[in-house]
Parts: structure tokens; C-alpha cells; sequence
């Protein structure tokens, strides 16, 4: 059995930018152990695998619903949208599907992904965070930015993720610049609350967006930097035109 696959850089509109992801559209479901190692060879510098199965479609081309997995090298997660982005752009522009919109079965429910012009929309779930007292975090705020100046604090409590934002006056470089310890961060939180930290700022890249950071320090690539209004709402997501077919692996 061969298996095609694709990398993509989703988020941006140029190539070898964005965030990159590997994609493999499968006929059939394989066992846990496969994927892993599928995605382990993956070398991309923020590497993470999407599976996209025909398990609930007749075929990738007319078909409107289809499971969706995603693994870093290391590790299955519960959500992903690069690479839900990227898997929904090799279903419309590779394998030609006839369809406005895609529906993904996944660990987080159901997520889809509709064409919309020269781009793609996806309707994730909406996880709305509280916002909360800085002391409370104060650990974990100075593990994730040092002294910088905080304007706010919000904690999703369904996702466990932590949201600092900047003040508006910072210049976008702290951000970008910023520099993490992922051990120190992963020791800076024991009562559980915490699973990521999210730090955000009032952005120029586009017209009133946000930019952030995402650290996850339990996973092998532990920050990317991504663009919406929110985090995980539904907003308008760019691809670049440069993706291309890599390789593919052969199973006997």
C-alpha cells in the first residue's frame, strides 16, 4: 500500500512560510502504531501530521464527511487548524472535490472547512475564556514573558489554555523575539489549570488582527506563531500556491 503525501504551509500567502504540516489522505484507517511512526519521518521544521480517511466518504472527490487525526512526532492531539486547513486544501485541490464544504470527524467533534474565493473559511469550536487575576498566574506569566508588562490575563477552562496579552503600546518584535524555557514553563504551573499559554498582542501584519504565540510545552515543537482575531473562531484562513507533493511511503 502506497501513501501519498503532501506538505502545505497554511496561514500565509507565501511559499515556505505559514505553518507547515504534512498530509496523508487514506483509503482505510491504519493501527495507532503506524501512524506514529508515519509521522515521527516527518521532517518538516514544525512537523505535524494530518489523516484525512475515506472511511466516511464514497470517495475523496464527491465525498462530503471524512475522519481526521492529527500527530506530531511524537504524540496524537486533540486539535489542529493548520493542518485541518491543510487537509481540507489537498481535498479541494488534489483530489478535485466537487463539494462547497468539508466536514472533519475528529477528537474535538466536528469541524469544517468551506471555500470561499480565493481562500478557506474554518468553523472551529468556540472555547470562550474568562479573564482572570495576574497574581493567580504569576509563575507562569514570568516564565512566558519575564518582566514584561501584562495588560490581561484569560483562561479557557474547557481547553486549559492560558491567554496573556500584551499591552497595545509593545512593539510587535517582543513577541517574535520572545524566548521561552519549555522547562521552565512546564514547572511553572503543578496545579493542572495550565496545559498551554497562549500570548497575544494587538497586530499590524493584517487589518486589526492579533498576533500570538502558542506554547505548548508538552509537545516537541513547543511555539508557532499564528494570526486570527480570536484564537480558534472562525475567521478566514490564506494558503499559499506553493504546495507541493513530497514523497510517499510504500507498506507491504
Amino acid at each position: 500500500m502506497e501513501i501519498p503525501v503532501y506538505t502545505l504551509d497554511a496561514f500565509t500567502n507565501l511559499p515556505f512560510k505559514g505553518n507547515p504540516a504534512a498530509v496523508c489522505p487514506l483509503l482505510h484507517e491504519l493501527s495507532d502504531d503506524l501512524y506514529q511512526k508515519i509521522a515521527a519521518e516527518i521532517t518538516c521544521q514544525k512537523p505535524l501530521l494530518s489523516s484525512p480517511d475515506q472511511t466516511l466518504a464514497d470517495t475523496f472527490t464527491s465525498g462530503t464527511r471524512f475522519r481526521l487525526r492529527w500527530f506530531t512526532p511524537t504524540t496524537e492531539i486533540n486539535l489542529c487548524g493548520h493542518a485541518t486547513l491543510a487537509s481540507a486544501a489537498v481535498l479541494f485541490q488534489y483530489k478535485n472535490n466537487v463539494n462547497p464544504t468539508l466536514v472533519f470527524e475528529t477528537r474535538s467533534g466536528a469541524l469544517s472547512v468551506s471555500k470561499k474565493k480565493e481562500g478557506y473559511i474554518m468553523d472551529f469550536p468556540l472555547n470562550p475564556p474568562t479573564k482572570e487575576d495576574h497574581s493567580d498566574f504569576k509563575d507562569i506569566i514570568k516564565a512566558t514573558v519575564g518582566n514584561q508588562p501584562v495588560q490581561e490575563v484569560f483562561l479557557s477552562r474547557d481547553t486549559k489554555k492560558l491567554m496573556i496579552r500584551l499591552p497595545d503600546s509593545c512593539e510587535r518584535s517582543m513577541l517574535t523575539s520572545l524566548k521561552v524555557d519549555p522547562v521552565a514553563l512546564l514547572n511553572s504551573d503543578s496545579s493542572g489549570r495550565v496545559r498551554g499559554v497562549i500570548v497575544t498582542m494587538k497586530g499590524t501584519l493584517l487589518r486589526g488582527l492579533a498576533s500570538q504565540k502558542i506554547l505548548s510545552p508538552g509537545l516537541p515543537t513547543p511555539s508557532w506563531v499564528a494570526t486570527g482575531p480570536k484564537h480558534l473562531e472562525k475567521r478566514k484562513c490564506l494558503l499559499t500556491s506553493a504546495q507541493v507533493v513530497v514523497g510517499s511511503w510504500n507498506l507491504k
